[in-house]
């Protein structure tokens, strides 16, 4: 009786932890985005949002038309982020970038980044470790 009571308090303190919800509202990777849908594309960054669970770098892709699409690109957490090298400066608007990731299984223009790559030449992991994306990209046939 005194386990079952001591286990029924500690998960119910587990569940309103400052951070529960954010553990409840993380996700896998494959539960939005596709290992079978690499995109590799270039474009100019028009904001990057600095929040949890996962920051977002927004980037507008010229297309061979003329016309532009913006993407939505998820990174790792700031704190990783930041961890790797990167800053709020690292990616101003404006700054021309290569990204290389997953697109998101409904076919939108979101993609889960793996690498960036900067104007100097510097490639930066944006992605997430443990989250089920693949470690490398798939070998082109």
């Amino acid at each position: 009786m005194r386990t079952t009571l001591c286990a029924a308090v500690v998960s119910v303190g587990l569940l309103l932890a400052p951070g529960a919800k954010t553990l409840s509202a993380h996700h896998a990777f494959a539960s939005e985005f596709d290992a079978n849908k690499p995109v590799k594309f270039k474009g100019t960054v028009t904001k990057m949002m600095w929040v949890n669970p996962h920051a977002w770098i927004y980037v507008d892709v010229k297309k061979p038309d003329g016309t532009v699409d913006e993407w939505m690109v998820e990174a790792g957490t700031p704190n990783t982020l930041l961890r790797r090298g990167f800053t709020k400066a690292s990616l101003l608007p404006g700054t021309e970038i290569l990204v290389d990731g997953y697109q998101s299984k409904d076919g939108s223009l979101r993609a889960n980044g793996r690498d960036l790559t900067l104007p100097d030449g510097r490639t930066l992991f944006l992605g997430a470790a443990g989250t089920g994306a693949p470690s490398a990209a798939p070998a082109k046939k």
